[in-house]
């Protein structure tokens, strides 16, 4: 499952983007001081094709792919270096697949800011950074129990010239996603669990007021560092999108009415974290049970199968595939696939894509 957590500055409206996403019953709410354990939630993925298959087939069970949403604690400046909260917060932050960065673009008297006013840019400059802070300490520790050893191992001088290449990307003040490494070389760092190498998704959270980015204030900045920045940047009204969820669709309407919203933000937010991650869904249907599946784009057919269960993967003959489109055109029948010549037969080392309906054949 799908890890994302939610991040930034204190009083960003972190929580209220949470209850969005998970159309929470009761409204979660901010953070006591003090507090670091997060708010959890484990939501359906929003897909029209899942729902569709479901009301073709009737099956006795529906199970959607799910994303957990994790709400952390507010990070302070000097939480990179261990102040405050800072260490319970990466802990938590360190097990994310992904993190959400809400940036805070409304204004509100009544919830002063901590930083004394609304500017955008450099609250995503200062969270960014303490993240840099965070990982360049994990990276200048180990190069410190390398150095201190009197004849490092093979592996371990391999080890110090990749830490040495992204010590000097953060000196940069360049999260680590930016660099270009090998599959391998990533590999040989996913045990440091660096933060600046996690996809990161920024949400603008706006007032009713803001129509655009030129409503912000220091827009030009904000412009600036969404073009440099090379991360999904989404726009959503978090206080007005969380009243909404209780409304009628006409009341909806009515209350977005001049509003730059085509689909929900929690709808947003999830398609993009797919897209940050790379990740596809397949299906399964029957009877029995129509179920989405979540891969890597590239991730063959004999991944497909192990998704399911490790005795499809161990017996993989061959996949039968269609995709969705297909299906849907052809009046949701394999036959009627088969007959059309979409129906496919593919071997293991077939990349599955974003939504084939896959039947898996198999012998164990």
């Amino acid at each position: 499952m799908l890890h994302c957590g939610i991040v930034g500055l204190p009083l960003s409206g972190k929580s209220t983007i949470f209850n969005v996403i998970t159309k929470a019953g009761a409204e979660v709410k901010p953070y006591p001081g003090g507090k670091t354990d997060p708010n959890r939630a484990v939501v359906d993925v929003p897909d029209p094709r899942f729902d569709r298959l479901v009301l073709v087939h009737h099956p006795k069970k529906a199970t959607p792919a799910q994303v957990e949403f994790v709400d952390l604690a507010g990070l302070s400046r000097g939480a990179g270096k261990g102040e405050g909260l800072g260490n319970a917060f990466l802990s938590f932050a360190a097990d994310a697949d992904a993190l959400i960065h809400v940036i805070r673009c409304f204004e509100n008297s009544g919830v002063p800011h901590p930083e004394g006013n609304v500017d955008p840019a450099r609250d995503w400059e200062i969270l960014d950074m303490e993240l840099i802070f965070r990982d360049l300490a994990v990276v200048e520790n180990r190069l410190g129990r390398i150095s201190g050893k009197k004849k490092p191992l093979p592996e371990e001088e391999i080890e110090r010239t990749l830490l040495e290449r992204c010590r000097d990307c953060l000196m940069d003040e360049r999260a680590l996603r930016v660099l270009d490494l090998a599959a391998a070389e990533r590999r040989t760092l996913r045990g440091f669990t660096f933060l600046t190498e996690k996809p990161q998704i920024v949400v603008l959270n706006l007032d009713e007021s803001q129509t655009d980015i030129a409503s912000l204030p220091n827009h030009a900045a904000l412009e600036r560092h969404m073009a440099e920045s090379g991360v999904s940047v989404i726009q959503i009204y978090g206080r007005l999108e969380m009243d909404l969820a209780d409304m009628t669709p006409e009341e909806t309407a009515e209350f977005t009415q001049g509003l730059p919203i085509d689909r929900p933000g929690r709808e947003r937010l999830i398609s993009s974290a797919y897209g940050a991650l790379g990740l596809v869904s397949f299906f399964t249907c029957g009877p029995d049970e129509v179920r989405s599946w979540t891969l890597h784009k590239g991730d063959n057919a004999v991944a497909a199968a192990a998704a399911i269960h490790s005795d499809l993967a161990r017996g993989f003959i061959r996949a039968q595939v269609v995709s969705y489109d297909d299906y849907a055109r052809f009046g949701d029948s394999y036959a009627n696939c088969r007959d059309e010549g979409v129906l496919r037969v593919e071997g293991k080392d077939y990349k599955v894509h974003d939504g084939d309906i896959i039947e898996i054949r198999f012998n164990i």
